[in-house]
């Protein structure tokens, strides 16, 4: 029994009365919402749509292709960037798999879908996994060259997202710098995205850094609420908050290897509002500040200090559903802005404002609220299987974006508050 649109006009109206959201008519700025499935009682797709579009909800973001989220959103005017898994690396180096992928999972649902890109695997440089890293730039042009065989390449292009622990230095911004011996390999994919108008992807979690030393670092500035921050000694820029410190050294760590204007987009960033224990910080007053801070900065079109006017970020926000079938701790399975009923997990008090969407649907097939759960499916131990778990249990070391990630910036966090 799927979810009826009785219940859907309850979620719209409980949206518009609390006052959690107030859409406008106008898009203000490419913010991305991430709407996951790794979890046993979420509504379907086609019931997920107008929840998706009473937030203002025009851009989503899959890790794979699944077909009945492609097709719910068709003829909805939402754009969406389509996923291929870690796993299928190696297969879609041959140009004839290449071209059925891209006709079964692209251009079957073209033009009444609006696909735009295509992600190439998750995270791969900073697994450290050779035969993950020599097969991913491959696939990529094999990709390219089906769509450039198909006629779609003026409309879809290919891009894979990345880790920041793919830079060896972030502090000051303008010292950001790739890991030496990931420039090669990095360079390479940069021709690449250059060559064929495709964004360099990164995710970005402020949250970790805070995490990780809540005593050296100031909450306040990773919520987007410093007063003084800190200023780059270098360019003499100021920032007001670690996230935008982040993307510059990113923007730094591109400038140094030649591509100062390759377009950034933040594909994942966002804040848990709930946690174990040790998990400092995750609250559902921080995960509003943090989420209802950064939307507010954004639809004022604010870019970066390096990049002020904001032309070209795109931010994705993680996540639309709180998802409980996430394996790790807590955190994981609490950063949605709804719950699975469709209420929000807490008010951003956010008026005048369009949430673009960033969609996961790896995991378990969606089903109806008012329906029995499937059986409980083994949980993802990789990227390759679900979309990388944001954080880390200490029983679950195979998460490459803690372990190289949180260590680092605690570093670089001590550096910068000292000055």
């Amino acid at each position: 029994m799927e979810l009826r649109n009785p219940i859907l006009r309850h979620f719209r109206l409980l949206l518009l009365i609390s006052g959690y959201f107030y859409v406008s008519l106008t898009l203000v700025a490419s913010i991305g919402i991430n709407y996951g499935q790794i979890a046993n009682n979420l509504p379907s797709p086609e019931n997920v749509v107008p929840l998706v579009k009473s937030i203002g909800a025009t851009k989503v973001k899959l890790y794979d292709a699944d077909p009945q989220v492609l097709r719910a959103f068709a003829n909805t005017g939402v754009e969406f960037i389509v996923g291929l898994g870690n796993e299928y690396l190696e297969k879609m180096q041959d140009a004839d798999s290449a071209k059925s992928w891209v006709k079964s999972n692209v251009q079957a649902f073209l033009p009444a879908t609006k696909i735009t890109c295509i992600t190439v695997g998750n995270e791969i440089l900073a697994l450290n996994d050779s035969s993950l890293t020599d097969n991913l730039l491959p696939a990529m042009q094999s990709l390219h060259g089906a769509l450039v065989t198909l006629g779609l390449d003026k409309q879809v292009t290919v891009t894979t997202a990345h880790s920041l622990a793919i830079l060896e230095t972030s502090y000051p911004p303008s010292a950001g710098a790739f890991r030496q011996d990931l420039v090669p390999c990095v360079t390479q994919i940069l021709n690449f995205l250059s060559k064929t108008g495709s964004p360099f992807l990164i995710n970005a979690y402020p949250f970790f850094a805070y995490k990780a030393n809540p005593k050296q670092v100031p909450l306040d500035f990773v919520l987007f609420q410093s007063a003084t921050g800190v200023v780059d000694p270098a360019t003499k820029l100021h920032y007001d908050n670690m996230l935008f410190a982040q993307i510059d050294a990113a923007y730094s760590a591109l400038a140094s290897l030649g591509f100062k204007k390759l377009p950034v987009h933040i594909s994942e960033t966002g804040w848990p509002s709930k946690g174990d224990d040790d998990e400092v910080g995750a609250t559902p007053e921080n995960a509003r500040k943090y989420n209802g801070n950064l939307m507010k900065v954004f639809s004022q079109k604010k870019g970066t200090p390096m990049r002020p006017n904001g032309g070209d970020l795109n931010i994705y926000v993680f996540a639309l559903f709180n998802e409980n079938m996430k394996p790790g701790p807590t955190s994981e399975r609490n950063y949605g802005l709804f719950k699975p009923d469709g209420t929000p997990a807490y008010s951003l008090g956010i008026t005048g404002y369009n949430i673009v969407s960033n969609t996961t649907t790896a995991g378990p097939p969606s089903t109806s609220i008012s329906g029995p759960p499937p059986p409980t499916p083994p949980a993802p131990t990789s990227s390759s299987t679900g979309y990388l778990s944001i954080s880390l249990s200490p029983e679950k070391p195979h998460n490459h974006f803690c372990t190289l990630f949180i260590p680092c910036l605690a570093l670089i966090m001590n550096l910068l508050f000292r000055h």
